[in-house]
């Protein structure tokens, strides 16, 4: 059976020895995650999802009142090295005076297991990492993704409970990074391991997470399913933070919806003015004339599979990106078409 966490009223405040105060770095919190569950926590730096993975592993502890529970045993004071977590940082902390072998194989020393079961393990995470060739390497004469998957052999040879990653890709280049995350992925799922991964990338977390925790401040902002998180946005911060986002200014008035002075579309809501948000993938480029609002374009990038056309609207701008083929030069007049269903008004 795969590892429940649950965290109930946990906060965490670091006092500032230069002021003389504390500093919140995490609101009092309440958290369930489910056995076999991976977690993502998402946010930008200094949100608090570091603060709140260093409570679950138990290098930290919460303020009074709070408790980190494994199924339903309290670990709140149980020290990391007997929690059975494993864990993967962004500079992998390998040893640099052992082998690869040496470093899978160094939890299992630590813990006492016989030598015998030691190899057989070590030999089992070299084979499942891929790695099994490089057994007696050096850990300086392996690349950035050799070092990744030692590090993530070796939080797992000791068959922890939890799995914690903390921005484990970070250090890598953008093509190793797409390569590893749907690794890991893949090595996720087949496992069923409890697992929490801590990012500041969107795409990362879209991947991995059964469902993404958007932090913010030391809030949690949203949990969801990505899906919901990217078209169902709980407020503006994290309408804005996943993803790209307009912003245009409308106003309401006896059930139609005029956006940034264009064409108006039925919309039900009280009147006056708004705000409407919508994603660059959900306007479609037309003739001026054709859709609601209508723009000159600044800019357009080819990205491949989709174009990416920076348009300036009638009060300020818009990104919209369209799998049309055509070319969009700088200067010329576009419409934009909007389907009301697609709208947000936060």
């Amino acid at each position: 059976m795969s590892t429940r966490i649950r965290l109930t009223a946990c906060g965490k405040t670091y006092a500032n020895r230069h002021q003389g105060a504390g500093g919140a770095a995490l609101e009092p919190l309440d958290l369930e995650i489910a056995g076999g569950e991976t977690m993502v926590f998402l946010g930008p730096s200094g949100c608090g999802k570091t603060t709140l993975l260093r409570l679950i592993a138990g290098l930290e502890s919460p303020d009074p009142g709070g408790h980190v529970l494994f199924d339903d045993e309290d670990v709140t004071f149980v020290p990391i090295e007997r929690r059975k977590v494993g864990m993967v940082f962004q500079s992998y902390a390998l040893f640099p005076n052992l082998s690869v072998e040496g470093n899978v194989g160094y939890g299992l020393k630590v813990r006492g297991d016989p030598p015998a079961e030691r190899r057989a393990r070590v030999d089992e995470m070299l084979e499942m990492m891929r790695i099994g060739d490089l057994r007696h390497r050096a850990i300086d004469q392996l690349s950035g993704g050799q070092r990744q998957r030692v590090a993530l052999a070796r939080a797992l040879a000791v068959q922890p409970r939890v799995l914690l990653l903390d921005e484990p890709l970070t250090a890598l280049d953008a093509k190793l990074r797409d390569s590893l995350r749907i690794e890991i992925n893949t090595l996720l799922r087949r496992l069923g391991i409890t697992s929490i991964y801590v990012t500041h990338d969107q795409a990362e977390a879209m991947t991995l997470g059964d469902r993404v925790v958007v932090m913010s401040k030391g809030r949690i902002e949203q949990i969801g399913r990505a899906r919901d998180i990217y078209f169902k946005p709980a407020n503006r911060f994290v309408a804005e933070f996943i993803g790209t986002m307009n912003r245009l200014p409308a106003i309401v008035a006896d059930g139609r919806l005029s956006i940034d002075g264009g064409a108006a579309l039925s919309w039900a809501g009280p009147d006056g003015p708004i705000e409407i948000l919508f994603r660059p993938e959900d306007a479609v480029l037309c003739a001026p004339g054709r859709g609601q609002l209508s723009g000159v374009v600044r800019a357009s990038f080819f990205l491949g599979d989709r174009t990416r056309v920076v348009i300036d609207g009638k009060s300020c701008e818009i990104v919209v990106e369209t799998t049309s083929r055509g070319d969009f030069a700088h200067g010329t007049t576009v419409g934009l078409r909007l389907d009301p269903a697609l709208l947000l008004a936060l």
